[in-house]
């Protein structure tokens, strides 16, 4: 990048290639962005990725770059990246990495599902890989302390355990199928948890919100609560299919003679399974809901909405925010 030029490409690498108001537009945003593919791609990739939209964004690109490059270029950017602080992810917290980190754990969990010492182990590494989802993708304006980071894992990990021991008890007389069902109900109730502890800060103090210029208006707790709702309900549906459709494939493959004779591979069977439907799920729960997400003037706190009122007038309808992931 030492020869820069300015360059007028035509386009803002900053403007989403497809329609984000449309869940279509935002399936095909999510679909290239959580390309699982990417978490292979060598950190020094990444930093030239970054360096290469910083600069398109200043109006200077290498001379000779085509937008091809400059689009895989923010393709990168935006799966390694937050789009808050523009810092570099952890690896294990990066979207593109849910495809083959939850595929492996989400097959285990279905998989051994009978005992109590193998629910709550697995259970335990699901919630220690949510936790780093969770932190990861926060909104990253909102500061959280490593206090209540460790309440936040204690308690979804609580709440996780609680659910799938006590729930696998209770099925040990119930059809085989209920059973195999405790992990996503474990899953479901840990999110409903997890997420709203590690994002407390958020609820607490409220996230920053704008008009639609991107001006910024004050923050806003029922924002972060609407944010964060949105983003639990997204976590529960990636989760859903694979967790509730599997275990019905699985019992009916396992009456047949020659699935019975291959139990050693009924591990990593139900992992690749569990890799088909999150391959489709991380995109399409990810798109559930606009990531710029907006909130009408009208239910913000009074005292925000009074402020925006008495600086803006009727001019700012809606007010917008990043959700997070």
């Amino acid at each position: 990048y030492t020869k820069m030029a300015t360059v007028s490409l035509g386009f803002n690498i900053d403007s989403p290639r497809w329609d984000q108001s449309t869940f279509v537009g935002r399936l095909k945003h999510f679909l290239n962005i959580t390309d699982p593919r990417t978490v292979l791609v060598p950190e020094e990739e990444l930093d030239r990725a970054k360096a290469l939209v910083e600069s398109c964004r200043a109006g200077l690109v290498p001379p000779g770059s085509s937008e091809e490059q400059l689009l895989y270029a923010k393709k990168l950017y935006d799966s390694a990246f937050h789009p808050d602080s523009g810092e570099k992810m952890n690896l294990i917290g990066r979207m593109s990495f849910q495809v083959p980190g939850g595929m492996a754990i989400t097959g285990c969990m279905l998989q051994f599902y009978r005992t109590v010492p193998a629910v709550v182990f697995w259970q335990w590494v699901n919630q220690s890989f949510n936790a780093f989802v969770n932190y990861t993708n926060r909104n990253a304006a909102s500061p959280i302390s490593l206090r209540q980071i460790g309440v936040a894992y204690v308690t979804a990990t609580g709440a996780a355990l609680a659910t799938a021991v006590g729930l696998n008890l209770y099925t040990k007389r119930a059809p085989p199928l209920l059973a195999r069902w405790v992990p996503f109900a474990a899953v479901a109730a840990a999110n409903c948890v997890n997420i709203p502890m590690m994002r407390q800060q958020e609820i607490i103090n409220g996230i920053t919100v704008t008009d639609e210029n991107n001006n910024e208006l004050g923050c806003s707790r029922r924002a972060a609560v609407k944010g964060i709702a949105q983003v639990v309900l997204s976590r529960i549906t990636m989760a859903a299919p694979g967790m509730i459709i599997l275990p019905v494939i699985m019992e009916r493959l396992e009456k047949f003679n020659f699935v019975q004779r291959i139990r050693v591979l009924h591990g990593p069977l139900q992992v690749l399974l569990c890799g088909g439907f999150l391959l489709f799920m991380v995109p399409a729960a990810c798109a559930l809901f606009p990531q710029r997400c907006s909130l009408a003037l009208a239910d913000l706190e009074p005292e925000l909405r009074d402020s925006i009122v008495a600086k803006h007038g009727d001019k700012v309808p809606y007010v917008y925010f990043n959700k997070g992931l």
